[in-house]
């Protein structure tokens, strides 16, 4: 995901003396959203199993287990910290999803997660969902915390038509975004990512997130449920080191960051 870097300037003019607040931080990460498209592509490296990537870690599956049509899973909300040694002035992201396409079909991903971001010690997270090629949008009215148990689900209704759905069973609040494209969708991906997402052109900063666990993971084709116990793995690589460590079993993907 991309997103074009609107409003900083006036943004770091106004808190030239002290980091911006957590609200301040929110719309300018809503504004550089709406100011550009939010990449999702995995940016794959090599053809491997594991595969790696310089943003994608997690698991996907492809055509061969059917016609996508729902995924989803359950993921407690980590606290993200700043990676060993960095600037604590720095904000660093990551973000949490489940998604329909994207991996081996490009021309559409459907898909909805949250981000976690840290600065200076601050914590903050944002829900939202996306069709690709539009940008993402941000979801109101649902809050997290660290500890949080949530589960995302995104379904396809038709090729062109589908829903996001983000529920925190923890506070017990759920948010629901019916979404048209013109942008078809292949439904023949389904995933389970941890994302190092993309401002502009460039990857953000990658927030240490611990371990996010997916459970009671699943996707729905036409013929049944599959879970992810078969599904392809991808980590993270970056100059060189790989960031995470990814595994599965019949109805998990857990992503830690190593």
């Amino acid at each position: 995901m991309f997103v074009t870097t609107l409003f900083v300037q006036a943004l770091l003019a106004t808190a030239a003396f002290a980091l911006p607040s957590s609200k301040e931080r929110h719309e300018a990460r809503v504004a550089r959203r709406a100011g550009g498209l939010r990449q999702s592509l995995p940016r794959v490296s090599n053809e491997t199993h594991p595969e790696y990537s310089s943003n994608w870690a997690g698991a996907v599956y492809n055509s061969a287990k059917g016609t996508y049509k729902s995924v989803t899973a359950t993921f407690v909300v980590p606290t993200p910290k700043a990676p060993s040694g960095s600037s604590s002035r720095t904000e660093y992201s990551a973000s949490a999803w489940v998604g329909i396409d994207g991996d081996t079909c490009g021309n559409a991903i459907l898909q909805t997660g949250v981000d976690f971001n840290v600065e200076g010690g601050s914590v903050s997270y944002d829900a939202w969902y996306e069709w690709y090629p539009d940008y993402a949008y941000d979801f109101s009215g649902i809050t997290f915390s660290p500890g949080d148990s949530v589960t995302l689900t995104v379904t396809a209704a038709s090729t062109t038509s589908g829903t996001a759905v983000i529920t925190n069973n923890s506070k017990g609040k759920t948010v629901t975004k019916q979404i048209t494209s013109r942008s078809a969708l292949c439904e023949q991906d389904a995933e389970w990512i941890v994302e190092d997402f993309e401002e502009g052109s460039s990857l953000v900063p990658f927030a240490n997130f611990g371990t996010v666990t997916f459970t009671g993971a699943s996707a729905k084709t036409a013929s049944g449920s599959v879970g992810p116990g078969s599904a392809n793995t991808i980590d993270i690589e970056q100059n060189n080191k790989v960031l995470t460590s990814v595994s599965t079993s019949s109805s998990s993907v857990t992503v830690s960051y190593v």
